[in-house]
């Protein structure tokens, strides 16, 4: 398994250029935003050579369905790995995961991937943006999809650790541990809520948004510093800690950055979305939260 869950673009393109294929990685283009779901009108107006578009909403999300398992539940597992063996996934190839959003979007591939099994998983650090800024080619328009090589990845889940609603609230109300809102601190101080049923956050929930992991270049902060920004809220190494967002994709970004950090963490798959939907569950406004262990 790689030493690092990112990958920068020099090491990309070296690995790119590997006259062995085996070593050479699977390069998954995962763009997506909150206004209209899935881009593959981006994908085909640039994308890095040799990359397959992923749809977050058909790859990696189960149907929503009546909503109470939030807007983007895990995907069936068999439905995952045919999605990712069409984008060439093999099971001991490298596997590079990207987008255009600082990797919020594309840290559902590299959580998944990683969920079921796989060993050698990085996401681009900054992304299609960092790629195109040091010069560094693409390509435009779809390819035959069925020119290209099916993988063999055959994994299954159950290799990163998650949260149900019953263990994210216990999680979130013992001083020792932490539980991650990483939306922004209008959504998580209630102030604003765009999308789902109630606006507010789990009780006891501490904030860090994804957004806070990233310098202005969309490239994560260096590991100590995110250490430390975690430390404040009460996300130590050892302890346990969990993370949530809207729909449970951005807070893959989340345990992402904890890993860089040394930190392991659970993610809530359902989320604020799944939370907010149940009435029986409360609800916490403003910057109350937990108290942070000291």
């Amino acid at each position: 398994m790689r030493g690092s869950p990112l990958i920068s673009v020099e090491e990309l393109a070296d690995a790119l250029a590997d006259p062995d294929r085996a070593r050479r990685p699977t390069v998954l283009d995962v763009r997506w935003d909150l206004g209209q779901g899935p881009r593959p009108d981006r994908y085909a107006a640039a994308h890095i050579p040799g990359a397959a578009f992923v749809d977050l909403d058909r790859a990696l999300a189960a149907p929503v369905g009546d909503g109470r398992r939030g807007r983007h539940p895990l995907p069936d597992p068999d439905t995952f790995v045919t999605a990712m063996r069409a984008a060439g996934v093999d099971s001991a190839r490298p596997v590079v995961v990207y987008d255009d959003a600082g990797g919020t979007i594309a840290a559902r591939a590299w959580w998944l991937l990683r969920h079921h099994g796989h060993r050698d998983v990085a996401l681009l650090d900054g992304g299609l943006p960092a790629w195109t800024a040091a010069g560094r080619p693409t390509e435009s328009g779809v390819p035959d999809a069925a020119a290209r090589a099916p993988g063999d990845f055959d994994g299954t889940p159950g290799h990163m650790p998650t949260l149900d609603a019953d263990q994210a609230a216990a999680l979130a109300a013992d001083p020792s541990g932490a539980l991650l809102d990483a939306r922004q601190a209008d959504r998580y101080r209630g102030e604003s809520e765009p999308i789902d049923p109630r606006a507010g956050h789990i009780p006891g929930a501490r904030h860090r948004s994804t957004r806070d992991n990233l310098d202005s270049e969309g490239r994560f902060l260096a590991p100590r510093a995110l250490a430390e920004a975690f430390a404040a809220v009460g996300a130590r190494i050892g302890a346990r800690v969990g993370a949530y967002c809207g729909s449970g994709v951005t807070a893959a970004h989340e345990v992402l950055a904890l890993e860089l950090a040394g930190i392991d963490a659970a993610l809530y798959p359902g989320s604020w979305s799944e939370w907010s939907s149940d009435p029986i569950r409360p609800v916490q406004t403003g910057d109350e939260a937990g108290p942070v262990a000291r």
